[in-house]
């Protein structure tokens, strides 16, 4: 699985933690159906790994289904055997440098400089900036891209709809959702209102794209644009 083209085509991850195993399957079922292709079953739920396996057997061997909170080169070889093709740490720890070893891309949860330092020299496909709200929200983001104006962030932790849009907009790769998307969904509440969620969510998404990113000196860029290590904005049409 190529992680980093699928969390720049999808934008938004959505963490499925649950009390509930039978309701955390629905909840990941209902995710898939609406749309939202990139989701990450966290090991902290309620038999995690059994609704991986499931997931996977439901979702068939091409779709996306990640495993959260791997910690250990144990928790890593777990997720891989479940049928996890991509895997999400909370911190740079044992579990990245399983997952690179076994061959699983890897969003590996940072959030200070030394951090996305660490994650990189591991290999780590992209970076959770993890707890996202906690850390200073998307200005921390943006004061962060400056010496890593290229990293590929994932904000997770506090991320409400209209974070999302903030994030994208400073130029985060992605966001990882939980609970403001979740809900109680997969603790057995209504899979009508997470349909409902997940649909504003996909628009919150889908308005940040349209709209373009803010580069880190302030500068909205349109979607196509990109900035290179040296500050050089270009596009598409550039050179034509």
């Amino acid at each position: 699985m190529e992680l980093l083209t699928a969390l720049r085509t999808h934008r938004i991850v959505a963490i499925v933690r649950g009390a509930d195993a039978d309701a955390a399957l629905r909840t990941v079922l209902t995710l898939a159906e609406e749309g939202l292709p990139l989701i990450e079953v966290s090991l902290s739920g309620q038999d995690a790994l059994g609704v991986i396996r499931r997931a996977r057997a439901a979702l068939g061997p091409a779709a996306p289904l990640g495993a959260g909170t791997v910690l250990t080169a144990e928790d890593a070889r777990a997720v891989r055997d479940a049928g996890a093709d991509f895997v999400v740490t909370p911190a740079v720890c044992e579990g990245v440098t399983e997952a690179k070893r076994l061959g699983l891309p890897v969003l590996a949860g940072v959030m200070t400089p030394s951090d996305i330092v660490a994650a990189r020299r591991l290999g780590a496909d992209a970076y959770k900036l993890f707890p996202a709200a906690q850390a200073g929200g998307p200005g921390y983001l943006t004061a962060l891209r400056g010496p890593f104006p290229d990293g590929p962030f994932v904000p997770v932790g506090g991320v409400d709809a209209d974070a999302a849009r903030d994030y994208l907009a400073r130029g985060a790769t992605a966001v990882g959702v939980g609970s403001p998307l979740i809900g109680d969904a997969a603790d057995g509440g209504s899979t009508d209102a997470l349909r409902e969620r997940t649909r504003a969510f996909l628009a919150a998404v889908r308005t940040a794209s349209d709209a373009g990113r803010i580069s880190p000196d302030g500068v909205r860029t349109s979607p196509d644009v990109r900035t290179s290590p040296d500050g050089v904005r270009t596009s598409p049409d550039a050179g034509r």
